[in-house]
Formats: C-alpha cells, sequence, structure tokens
C-alpha cells in the first residue's frame, strides 16, 4: 500500500499513477485530549484502518498522481533520526573533500567499529519536514547548500530498547527521504534543521511491500546530471541495527522517521535547480529548489 498526503491534508492511496482519496478514513481516529502523545495518530493507527481505507478507494474517483501537491505522507513526527557517514564511500569523499565536514566531525573510526558507532546517530528538527510539491528553499544564501539522498524508515508505533532481531517489527513504512544540509562549523542538528530541509516522499510504501530494505538502488539527479547512486546494501550499519541505537538513547513514536545515510555523491544544489530522487520498489520524486525569501520589514 502506498499513502500520500496531498493537497489540503487529503489523505490518499497510490496505485499505477492515480490518487484515490481517502480522506474520510480520518474520522475514524480516536478525539485526542491534551496532553497529547507525541507521534503521528494515522501512522498509530495505520493497521486497524487498512482495510476501510481500501473500501473508500473502491469508492473514490481517481486523480492523476503528477496532478496534486505531494506533502509529506506522515504529518507530525515527533523526531526525525539521522544517521552519519553511514557509506563507505561518502566517508572518503568527506575525508577528501574538506568542505563537507570543515574540520569538524572528522570522519575518522578512531578504533570505532563504524562512524555510527562513534558518533551515534542525530536528531533534525521535526519542523524541517515537508513534501516533494512544496520544495526546498534555502535557508543559508551564499553558504554551500547540499543534497543527501537515503532511504527513510517511518515507525509504526511505540517503541524502546528494540533489538535488531526485532527492528522490522516496529516499521510503518519506507519513504525517500532527502537530507538536506548547509556546510559549515555548526553543530549538524543546526546546519540541517533549518525549515524545508527534510524532505519526505513521495508517499510512504507500508513493510509489506518492500522484502529487504538492506538491497535497494536508488539515486538522485539535479537538472538531469547524475549525482548520488548507490545500494542499500552498502550501509555501514543496516536499518535494523539504526532501529536498535534509535531506541536505545529515544522512545521512538509512530511517525518518527530514521534517515538511514547517504552515499558518496554529495554536492551543492542552487535555487532554479530541480532534483530528481528514486529508490527501487518506493518511487521517484522532483524536488524544486527555490531561492532564499527574506521576510519583509513592516512600515
Amino acid at each position: 500500500m502506498k499513502i500520500c498526503r496531498f493537497n489540503d491534508n487529503r489523505i490518499g492511496l497510490v496505485e499505477g499513477g492515480q490518487v484515490y482519496d481517502v480522506t474520510e478514513v480520518a474520522a475514524q481516529l480516536p478525539a485526542l485530549k491534551w496532553p497529547l502523545e507525541p507521534g503521528d495518530q494515522l501512522i498509530a493507527h495505520l493497521e486497524r484502518l487498512k482495510g476501510q481505507m481500501q473500501e473508500l478507494k473502491g469508492r473514490a474517483n481517481p486523480v492523476a498522481l503528477d496532478s496534486v501537491k505531494l506533502l509529506s505522507p506522515v504529518a507530525n513526527p515527533s523526531k526525525i533520526i539521522a544517521a552519519p557517514l553511514n557509506y563507505q564511500l561518502h566517508v572518503a569523499e568527506s575525508k577528501a573533500d574538506k568542505g563537507i565536514h570543515n574540520g569538524v566531525h572528522l570522519p575518522d573510526y578512531d578504533g570505532f567499529a563504524s562512524p555510527v558507532a562513534k558518533f551515534g546517530v542525530f536528531l533534525k528538527s521535526p519542523s524541517s519536514i515537508v513534501g516533494a510539491g512544496e520544495g526546498v528553499r534555502i535557508a543559508y544564501p551564499g553558504r554551500r547548500n547540499d543534497h543527501e539522498v537515503e532511504l527513510a524508515v517511518i515507525i509504526g508505533r511505540k517503541c524502546k530498547d528494540v533489538g535488531r532481531e526485532d527492528a522490522f517489527s516496529v516499521v510503518a513504512g519506507y519513504a525517500i527521504g532527502l537530507d538536506m544540509t548547509v556546510r559549515g562549523p555548526e553543530d549538524r542538528s543546526y546546519r540541517k534543521s533549518a525549515d524545508t530541509y527534510s524532505v519526505l516522499g513521495p508517499y510512504l510504501v507500508t513493510r509489506d511491500e518492500v522484502a529487504d530494505p538492506d538491497a535497494l538502488d536508488f539515486s538522485i539527479t539535479v537538472n538531469g546530471e547524475h549525482r548520488q547512486k548507490a545500494n542499500t546494501r552498502d550501509l555501514i550499519t543496516g536499518v535494523a541495527e539504526l532501529i536498535e541505537v534509535a531506541s536505545r538513547a529515544y522512545t521512538l513514536y509512530p511517525g518518527d522517521i530514521i534517515m538511514t545515510g547517504t552515499p558518496e555523491g554529495v554536492n551543492s544544489i542552487e535555487p532554479g535547480d530541480v532534483m530528481h530522487a528514486y529508490i527501487e520498489g518506493i518511487g521517484e520524486m522532483d524536488v524544486a529548489i527555490r531561492a532564499y525569501d527574506a521576510p519583509k520589514e513592516e512600515t
């Protein structure tokens, strides 16, 4: 099942290049009471709502996928978790290109088994999340802003201290993630958390449709130029172990997003560029880059 959020917060099922509006299913979500439990309510109740969503699809009039504005398929993640330097060739290019890490977070193992073992994972602000149709707004004009394409894992239920042998049982599904980054000396979480610097899409593909998330081809082009191309089998720390590491530190909630890391080929983007990202078994999406628009002073 492929689930999207589109236009004015509509819920859709995607099939064969068509979107079927099943927004009516949201009426089945429980009433919320303050204080709110963290997490995304639709993702939390997704398993029990799948049948009704299929029934609603049968009564819906489809519209073309390319005619709608795609939002992030997860509306309310409590956090976005990201893995640093999780492809060996990206470690190598980070050593060679001083502009990537600028003397901070140096890509050396220092006797650790992996960069994740050394650095752990880091957090991005959930307010940075957007969908493919919203695009990326440059937040740091005049500095190097890079694309980083990666497999995104969406957590399906509240969990803590999940062993890697049970890790996939807590996954709701997968999506394409773009971990947009400004280069510089600041902490990773600051440089990667500007508004629109976490792109998720084009939709959520449920766990049952992806046989092995550690064996997926993926790529990104910018204005038709090939930039990054790899397979998730090259992850240094695989999906299950990342869930184990993340859940050791944090309670994970429905809709939490784990961005699994990016391969070599990261490079800069500019306003007017269009990124085309693809992941095998998930889909593809175009994401436009727009200029920084400074707030206007009141007169």
